[in-house]
């Protein structure tokens, strides 16, 4: 389904305003005299034009277009005039706690039956040292769904905020001997142990939660790294750390001799408030890696209500906030994050990314440039500036950044073979066959079962009308490595055709057209093989298919070419 554009979006929320029609049964019935603004207006003389049921709609429809900030915007005004409507207040809490509003916390307190907002009426008491009263909340919430996630490892870090370290890992003692969240809660019992300075505890417990987390993660790695540290196990720490930063990732950016001093130096989890936030944040990674960016985001902001400077859940946030089309306000958050953080770099990155995103690349090849000054030794912000060059077709620049960046790189290993295929393509784009195809080469020495490479360096063959017998089987061994790729299907296919087999092109291609039905090159060679094989009306069909398929530049008159010349024959049956 097509995206709404600006102006469409701006007329549905002016028609929404001008109803003034209650939603959801909601009884009120006044209009809205004007059109409006996409936010809340914010002069008293505007306010009084503005129904309470044309708000509510309002923030309603800016919640389904995730646009947190008009949302919260527009409820917050439907709250002032419509204070006891409980569809008006929940929706209302929800939007302020999902753009990070300070008026969540009046609103929370307005709502005794909502667990989200049990939970951040319990971490303002945290925050305020009231911990006996954050532990009743606690105790109230239910202990399923997110809560048998959150229940214990918050109630947890009350006991601990309040000095009892004993009962506080009694409380994530049955989790973490005899449950699936084993890993999660023996790494909030470590971090307990560690914040009440009982090492050897904190040694033993993280252990259960590195043995029992399946994916050893920046975050987890960051916290273990401190506590063994501390533990007195300062090189199997630093083994640790260097087992996630070493390669052309971005993780690699981490391995620096003072990040990693700062790692073991300093806790992970400074304060109880913080072993809270830091709860929270688990489940929002949890949920935004199964899908879920509006409960990610809205856990991410309670995260940052505990711990405004946290950047792992500044990304987390940002990531959230991508996914729901928001990027503008996910580079906000952003900019936020701390400049002394050690993960400052990967923040540098993301921000790169989303400004290219926002069609400013200017400011993001700046961004990637100061870093990598900053960085002289790190591959990755001229690998990302490569990235940014080459899908602006910008390929002679490109080829010059990832000439710097596999440079910075030294001695690549398996793991360095997506540099050479960058740069191999830079340079098949620029007119550099020969470096492109020692490039390919030489990633498939890397990593020889890897199927982009052996597409592109396969089709690329065919093209030139080289090695076609050695093309055929490397375009074999790809699709049968991603039969659901198109692309891969379409080079098969290509190849077969070059190679005299139609019956085997026909059917590799059609399956590429099955795939990318929209695809401008598949369709273009689906007619070629069409017309070949004596199907002409079919051939010009997918020829057509091609024009209005956003064909490259150099291919729309080619194919225009085509379809003037060759023209379906009358007498063809």
């Amino acid at each position: 389904m097509l995206a709404l554009i600006p102006s469409r979006r701006a007329a549905l929320l002016a028609l929404a305003l001008l109803t003034g029609t209650a939603a959801g049964g909601l009884p009120w019935p006044g209009a809205f005299a004007a059109p409006a603004p996409a936010s809340a207006p914010a002069t008293a003389e505007a306010r009084t034009r503005v129904t309470a049921s044309g708000a509510y709609l309002a923030g309603r429809f800016a919640t389904s277009e995730s646009d947190t900030a008009a949302a919260a915007d527009w409820l917050l005004e439907a709250l002032r005039l419509a204070p006891n409507e409980p569809e008006v207040i929940n929706r209302a809490f929800l939007a302020t706690v999902l753009d990070g509003r300070p008026e969540a916390v009046r609103v929370a307190r307005r709502m005794p039956e909502s667990e989200v907002a049990a939970l951040l009426l319990a971490g303002a008491d945290a925050m305020a040292g009231r911990w006996e009263r954050a532990e009743t909340r606690l105790r109230g919430m239910a202990r399923q769904g997110a809560g048998q996630v959150l229940q214990p490892l918050l109630l947890a870090w009350a006991q601990a905020g309040r000095g009892n370290f004993d009962a506080a890992l009694a409380t994530l003692k049955p989790t973490v001997e005899g449950s699936r969240l084993s890993g999660i809660a023996a790494l909030h019992a470590a971090m307990i142990a560690d914040l009440g300075n009982r090492p050897k505890e904190a040694d033993r417990l993280i252990r259960v939660a590195l043995a029992n987390t399946p994916e050893v993660n920046l975050r987890l790695v960051q916290i273990a790294a401190g506590i063994l540290g501390r533990a007195g196990k300062e090189a199997e720490a630093m083994k640790l750390v260097e087992s996630i930063s070493t390669g052309t990732d971005d993780l690699a950016m981490l391995g620096t001799p003072a990040v990693r001093r700062r790692i073991l130096q300093e806790r992970a989890v400074a304060s109880a408030v913080e072993g809270m936030a830091e709860a929270e944040l688990a489940l929002a990674a949890a949920l935004r890696g199964q899908g879920g960016p509006e409960l990610a985001l809205l856990l991410a902001r309670l995260s940052l209500r505990l711990r405004p400077d946290f950047a792992p859940a500044m990304l987390v946030a940002a990531e959230a906030l991508t996914g729901e089309k928001h990027t503008d306000a996910a580079l906000a958050v952003l900019g936020n994050v701390p400049q002394d953080d050690p993960l400052l770099p990967l923040v540098l990155l993301r921000r790169a990314t989303l400004l290219d995103q926002l069609d400013r690349p200017d400011e993001a090849m700046a961004t990637l440039a100061s870093l990598a000054q900053a960085r002289p030794d790190s591959p990755q912000p001229m690998a990302r500036l490569g990235d940014l060059l080459r899908a602006r077709q910008r390929f002679p620049e490109a080829v010059e950044a990832y000439d710097a960046a596999i440079a910075r790189a030294g001695e690549l290993k398996a793991s360095g073979w997506p540099l050479l295929y960058a740069r191999g393509i830079s340079l098949e784009r620029s007119g550099q066959w020969p470096r492109a195809e020692a490039d390919f080469k030489r990633a498939l020495e890397l990593a020889p079962e890897q199927p982009y490479v052996l597409n592109y360096l396969g089709y690329s063959w065919v093209e030139r009308g080289e090695n076609l017998t050695e093309a055929r089987e490397m375009l074999e061994r790809a699709v049968a490595l991603r039969p659901q790729d198109g692309n891969i299907a379409d080079s098969l296919g290509w190849a077969l055709f070059k190679l005299g087999d139609l019956p085997g092109a026909t059917k590799w291609l059609e399956k590429a057209v099955e795939l990318e039905s929209r695809n401008s090159t598949i369709n273009d060679h689906l007619g070629d093989v069409y017309w070949a094989t004596s199907r002409q009306t079919e051939a010009v069909y997918q020829w057509r298919r091609a024009l209005i398929s956003d064909p490259e530049p150099d291919e729309g008159p080619r194919i225009e070419a085509k379809l003037r010349e060759r023209q379906p024959n009358p007498a063809q049956p």
